[in-house]
């Protein structure tokens, strides 16, 4: 018997796939925030804020990083990170020089930044003890 693989219908195909150990998988939806600033909060190496160029499942890649080493939210608005993606951070933060680009193997979060929010970060000196 043979079969011209060109003409299998996608309901064939994904029969055949899982015939084989795998059931056809449906592609994976790039991420809506690539090319903005983002704030990353990773499981075990800090907070980052960032151009998002790419997203691999927990891997991303950031362009112009930096990394907060300490924050407080602007004018006492919140305290979490959420807070800083809305208001921005205030004078009590401390953050890290700007790193061209950068691997973050372990992000859990993923926050767009308002206006507000990317002006005080690029804005904030970076921290020298």
């Amino acid at each position: 018997m043979n079969i011209d693989i060109n003409s299998l219908t996608i309901g064939q195909a994904k029969e055949l796939a899982a015939l084989f150990g795998g059931a056809a998988r449906e592609e994976a939806k790039p991420n809506p925030h690539l090319g903005k600033v983002c704030l990353i909060r990773t499981y075990a190496s800090g907070v980052h804020c960032g151009i998002l160029i790419d997203q691999q499942g927990r891997q991303v890649e950031l362009k112009d990083a930096r990394r907060l080493w300490k924050w407080q939210v602007k004018d006492n608005a919140g305290i979490s990170l959420s807070d800083i993606a809305i208001h921005g951070v205030g004078r009590e933060s401390k953050i890290c020089a700007i790193v061209p680009q950068m691997t973050i193997l372990d992000a859990i979060e993923i926050l767009p930044l308002s206006d507000d929010a990317k002006t005080s970060i690029v804005n904030t000196e970076v921290y020298k003890p």
